[in-house]
C-alpha cells in the first residue's frame, strides 16, 4: 500500500517540480529512487517529527506540494501541536502520510499502535481524513491528493495488503463507496476492516440476510448524505473499524444518526479503551478483541435476535 502510494507521487514528480517529500528517519529503500532523482526535493529530517512539520509548513507557504511520511504515532501524536497550529489552522497544502494503522506494528507494542489517530485528526479544522482499504485505493488517493489544495491525513495499513478491488476503483474524496447491496443490514467500515466486513457479509448471507457493505474511506468530510439515506432504508446499522471504539468511524456515524433521530439498531465494533497486556502480531491482537468476521457475525446475529424477541 505504501509502495504503491509513493510510486504514484514519484511518477507525478517527473512533470511537477513542486512535489517535496519529507521523512523522519524512516522509509529506508522506499524513497531511494525519489532521493536519487530529486535530491533537492527530499529531506530526511531525522528523529525530529515536530521540526519536520514546521519545515513542511514553510515549504507549503512557499507554494510547494509537501508530503510528510512516518509511522503514525510519531507523525501524529508526537507532532500533534505543530500539525494543529502550523498546518490545520493555516489550512496549508501539506499531506501527512502515516504508516501502520491500528495494530499493524503489533509486535512492536503500545508505542507503535495507531488507535487514536482518526479521532485526533477528525477534530482538526480544515483537515481531510482518508483511510484507503487496499493498494488500489492508496494509488488513486495519491493521484487525487496532488490537486487537493488543503491538508490531508492519509492512514495506510500493511504494505502487502491484498486488493479488495479487482479493477480500478471509482473513488471520490468525501463519497462512500458501496461494495455490496442487501435489504436487511447495513455495515459501514473502513481501511483494514473492509475485508472483514465483506467476510461478515458472506457469513450473514448463509443465514439468509442481505447485507450492504459501504467503504467509508473518507472520514472527513463524511458522506452524511449516504448515511442519512441508509438510516431511512435500514433498521439495523453497524460499523467496523481498527481504532478505539471512541472517536473514529463509529462515533462519526453515530453523530449523524443521532442528529437525524435514528430509531433502529446501531452498534460499533472496534477496540475497547482498556487494552489487554498481551504480546502478538496484528492478527493476534485483533482476535483478542473479537475483531474478526466470526465474532462480529455472531454478535450481530445476537443483537438482531434480541431485538426480534422483545
Amino acid at each position: 500500500m505504501r509502495d504503491r502510494f509513493f510510486k504514484v507521487i514519484e511518477d507525478l514528480a517527473i512533470e511537477r517540480d513542486d512535489i517535496y517529500i519529507l521523512t523522519a528517519d524512516l522509509g529506508f529503500g522506499l524513497f531511494d529512487n525519489f532521493r536519487n532523482k530529486y535530491p533537492e526535493r527530499f529531506y530526511d529530517i531525522g528523529v525530529a517529527e515536530a521540526n519536520m512539520i514546521g519545515i513542511a509548513s514553510g515549504l507549503a507557504l512557499s507554494a510547494k506540494n509537501v508530503y510528510c511520511y512516518s509511522i503514525i504515532p510519531f507523525l501524529i501524536m508526537r507532532a500533534y501541536e505543530q500539525i494543529r497550529i502550523d498546518i490545520a489552522y493555516q489550512n496549508l497544502n501539506v499531506k501527512l502520510i502515516g504508516a501502520g494503522g491500528g495494530f499493524t506494528y503489533g509486535l512492536e507494542g503500545f508505542t507503535h499502535f495507531a488507535l487514536e489517530d482518526l479521532a485526533l485528526m477528525r477534530a482538526l479544522p480544515n483537515m481531510t481524513v482518508i483511510v484507503p482499504c487496499d493498494p488500489s485505493e492508496a494509488q488513486e488517493f495519491a493521484r487525487l491528493s496532488y490537486d487537493y489544495n488543503s491538508p490531508i491525513y492519509i492512514r495506510l495499513g500493511r504494505n502487502n495488503k491484498p486488493n479488495i478491488h479487482q479493477q480500478k476503483p471509482n473513488i471520490e474524496i468525501g463519497k462512500g463507496l458501496i461494495l455490496t447491496r442487501g435489504n436487511d443490514v447495513a455495515i459501514f467500515s473502513v481501511g483494514s476492516m473492509i475485508s472483514v466486513a465483506l467476510d461478515v457479509h458472506d457469513i450473514l448471507a448463509k443465514h439468509g440476510m442481505g447485507v450492504s457493505v459501504v467503504n467509508i474511506h473518507t472520514l472527513k468530510p463524511l458522506d452524511e448524505v449516504l448515511i442519512k439515506r441508509y438510516s431511512d432504508e435500514y433498521n439495523a446499522i453497524f460499523t467496523i473499524e481498527e481504532h478505539y471504539i471512541s472517536g473514529g468511524l463509529g462515533s462519526a456515524v453515530a453523530e449523524v444518526l443521532v442528529e437525524n433521530s435514528y430509531s433502529g439498531i446501531f452498534k460499533r465494533f472496534g477496540i475497547p479503551l482498556n487494552l489487554k497486556k498481551t504480546i502478538g502480531n496484528a492478527e493476534f491482537r485483533r482476535n483478542c478483541y473479537g475483531l474478526n468476521a466470526k465474532n462480529i457475525s455472531e454478535d450481530i446475529l445476537k443483537v438482531l435476535e434480541n431485538k426480534n424477541t422483545k
